[in-house]
Formats: C-alpha cells, structure tokens, sequence
C-alpha cells in the first residue's frame, strides 16, 4: 500500500531510487593543480568540504596563498607564449574535444559527485549540468580553427593569461563556459572554484591531466575569497571573467580600474516572470516552478517574481501551491527528488531571515506540508502572495526556493514592475501572443527572455545581463569576444 511523503496528504511514496556512490572516487585530500600537476600548497593549509544533504566530510581541499597564485599564473604565462599561442588552432581543437568526449564517458561520476558536494538534485546534475558543460567544451572546439570566419575583416587575437572565478551552483557547468572559449580562442587559464565546490572542478584537473593538455594550459586553484584576490590582483593577469555577487564583481572592478585588464563580469538576478491571461496555464505553472524550485532557486536567472494577469491570478496560485506540493524535498542523490538541499549553512540562514523578513512585512506566506529531513540543508518551497514591489524580499536577491507574486493589469504595468530593480540578468514571458511576446523582449531590460518556457540554455545562445547583473557573455559566437583583442 502506498503511503503519504512525511504526513503531506498531497504526495505519496514511491520506491526509493538512490544512485550509488560505489563507482565513485573521492580522494581524502585534494591538491592544487598547477602546470600539469597536483602540487602541496605553499600554505600547507587545508580545508574541509562538506556535502550539505548529509553535512558529512567528503574531502580536505588545498588552500591556496598568494605564491600559489604566483606559481599558477607563472605556469599559465609559460604555457601561453612557449606551447598553446604558437599551436596550430586546428591542434588546440583536438584537445577541447578529447577533454569534451572525457567528460561524456565519466558523466555518471561528475554527475554525482557534483551532488554530493552541491545538494543540488541527480536529476538536475545527470540531464543538464555534466551534457551540458561537455557540450559547450564541443562548440568551443568547433570554433577554435575559424576565428578569421567569425570575426570577418578583423585579426583576432589571444589575450594571455585568463583569471576565472566561478560560484557554488553550477561548479563543473561554470568552469566549462570559462575555460572552453578561453582554451578556443588561444588563452590560458586560472581558474578558482567555490570553495564550497570545488570537487568536480578537481575532478575536470584529472581530466585535462588525463588528455594531455600541455602543462601549465589549464591550472585550477582552489581556496577563499582571498586567493580570488590574489589572482584578480595579479599583474602578469591579461583578463578576468567573473561569475558571482554583485558585490564582488563591484570591489573586481575597482581593483583594476587603470589597469588594461579586460573584465566580464556575470552577476546576480532577480528574474520577472510574466503570465498573461491568455497564456497556456497549466504549462506557464509547470514552467514557473521549474523556474524557481527544481533548482532550489539556486541559479542567478531563477524566475523568482512572478507576475500573474489579475483576472487568472487566483487560478494560478491555486494551481501553484497543488503542484508545490508533490514536490519532494529530499535525498539530492534519489531520483525520486526534486528539490534538494540548500548549498551551505550560511546560505540557509540567509534565506530564513528574507522568510522572517517577508512576514514581518505583511506578506502572505505559503510553504508545502511536507517535513523537512532532520540532517543537512534543507528549506521548504516558499510562496509569497500579495507581495509588494518596495519589499526587500521582491527587491533583493534571495538565492533560494522562494518566489514572490504580483499582480497587474496591462502591459505597460507589468513592463515598469518588471523593470523597476537594480538587476537586468533574464525573465520569462507566458503568452499565446507573438506580439506580447515580442514587444515584452524589447521593452524588458533583461539580457535574456524565455518565452512560453524558462531555464533553457544551449551553447550557441549567449548569456549575460544588464545593470548590475554584469556585462560580457558567455555562450555562442559572442561568448569568444571576451578572450579576444582585434
């Protein structure tokens, strides 16, 4: 007989379907990976990573100082002028697709690991980030050899040395979009992971290891906000690409202000999703919580305002809050979840007070019946109703799985709404209207707008934002300009 999920009338069990972790190899201590090789820090300091569905140890990871730092971007210097500029582009496309065809036959590996050390769902690192960050190391090898097609009437030419910098919720998936069109376009890279996850970035080092990539190509630092600074501060650095706070990505740009560093920068959101009365509900509902909870709202273009047509508004709020609760918060390594756990205990504690901070405000709160497990992470899906456009929890950037909901009237209403805030990075349109659709991706200030679906990306599109979700992209023909001088 079947029996109800943790005493939530609206879901019910099924068969528990936890990928295994014995093929699976995790190394007690990680080194750096610098010029070919796994290397002591200079610091001889290391920290602990944990997985947050368990709060279990699952490594000691190399903190690395500013000789580190030295050392890497010596390495990426040497690499650059001595072997990867002078190599025949059509060479340099051979390793990108060997590193691509690596990553699709140990996909199954990264994709659990990247669990593990994330929370985030298997579902949600097996289907889209490991296929996807191969993918783009296969685009980017396409394009290696035919930068003179892409750039007509121009003379591309590689940077140097490149400092990349990525956040906690697409590890492995971040550090493709990085390295990829850096490697393309003839660059070398040192690249920082979170240092909340940074096991499958360690794991992609064994892969570049593993495929011969010239020593000193690629080198992959692991270490806080310090050894970010030690990079982004480094002379012999010629560029930066930066994927993380706002804040952050302000204090980068600051530091090299009268420097000749070229910067992208791609920082927080705060996504619009706007559903029109005549748009497809039930799919604009399925949309809106993949949007939002599938990911734990943990992905800077998460669709966290919604914007529902006042006369259909009741319709989907009822219809989100029966489908928010079959949602199953859980084990992030069964298939059967889909929300998983929050990435780190400060970030959870961030996301309680913007829970408190709402109530406080008057606003309607709505979270699932459902129990939470007793150990790890986790957060409950949280809806906002009534919300209003000054408060902070519509305002500010939460980072977790909390949508807020607005209504309007026409469209210049919800154009203004939707535009009022400090952030530009994507939004979502739901209509059966072209012409909506059409004049709501001009008039909305983001740089990327779904239409009758959410959270779709491909190695061809570019991505980035406006205000102060940054500038540059990453993806696509544009995503090699950064890497490029003409």
């Amino acid at each position: 007989m079947k029996k109800k999920i943790n005493n939530n009338p609206f879901t019910w069990n099924y068969s528990p379907a936890v990928e295994t972790k014995e093929h699976i190899q995790i190394n007690p201590q990680y080194n750096l990976f610098i010029n070919g090789k796994f290397v002591k820090p200079n610091s001889n300091t290391f920290f602990d990573t944990y997985n947050p569905a368990t709060e279990e140890k699952l490594a000691e990871l190399s903190l690395a100082n500013e000789k580190d730092v030295n050392a890497a971007v010596l390495a990426a210097n040497n690499a650059y002028s001595k072997t990867w500029k002078k190599m025949p582009a059509k060479e340099r496309a051979k390793y990108i697709f060997r590193i691509a065809r690596v990553i699709q036959e140990r996909a199954r590996e990264l994709a659990i690991i990247e669990t593990m050390d994330g929370g985030k769902p298997i579902r949600e690192s097996r289907d889209f980030d490991i296929p996807l960050a191969a993918n783009h190391f296969f685009y980017y090898a396409g394009w290696a050899d035919k930068l003179n097609y892409a750039f007509p009437n121009k003379t591309p030419q590689s940077l140097g040395v490149a400092a990349q910098i990525i956040p906690w919720n697409f590890p492995l998936l971040m550090a493709a979009w990085k390295i990829a069109p850096a490697l393309a376009t003839g660059n070398t890279v040192v690249l920082k992971p979170s240092e909340n996850t940074s096991l499958t970035a360690l794991k992609l080092a064994e892969i570049i290891r593993d495929c011969d990539l010239p020593a000193g190509v690629v080198n992959i630092i692991t270490g806080p906000g310090s050894t970010g600074s030690f990079m982004v501060n480094h002379p012999n650095i010629h560029k930066i690409a930066f994927t993380g706070s706002t804040h952050i990505g302000k204090n980068i740009q600051h530091s090299i202000a009268g420097t000749n560093k070229k910067l992208t920068l791609e920082l927080g959101g705060k996504a619009a999703n706007i559903v029109f009365e005549d748009a497809p509900i039930n799919q604009a509902v399925e949309g809106i919580i993949n949007g939002i909870f599938f990911n734990q709202g943990h992905v800077c273009c998460a669709g966290s305002r919604l914007f529902v047509q006042e006369n259909i508004a009741e319709e989907i709020i009822n219809k989100l809050k029966a489908r928010m609760e079959t949602l199953i918060v859980g084990n992030p390594l069964d298939k059967n979840t889909d929300v998983g756990a929050i990435n780190n205990k400060e970030q959870l504690s961030k996301i309680k007070s913007y829970l408190k901070m709402g109530k406080e405000d008057g606003i309607t709160l709505y979270q699932t019946l459902g129990e939470l497990p007793k150990k790890g992470y986790f957060c409950k899906p949280s809806l906002f109703i009534n919300a209003t456009q000054s408060s902070r929890v519509v305002q500010d950037e939460i980072f977790g799985p909390v949508l807020t909901i607005q209504t309007f009237r026409t469209i210049e209403e919800v154009i203004e709404k939707a535009n009022n805030i400090p952030y530009g990075l994507s939004a979502g349109v739901w209509t059966d209207k072209g012409s909506k659709i059409f004049n709501l991706t001009k008039q909305l200030k983001a740089g990327v707008v779904w239409a009758n679906t959410y959270n779709k990306f491909d190695p061809s599109s570019p991505f980035g934002g406006f205000k102060e979700s940054g500038f540059g992209r990453e993806g696509g023909l544009h995503g090699l300009m950064p890497y490029l001088k003409f």
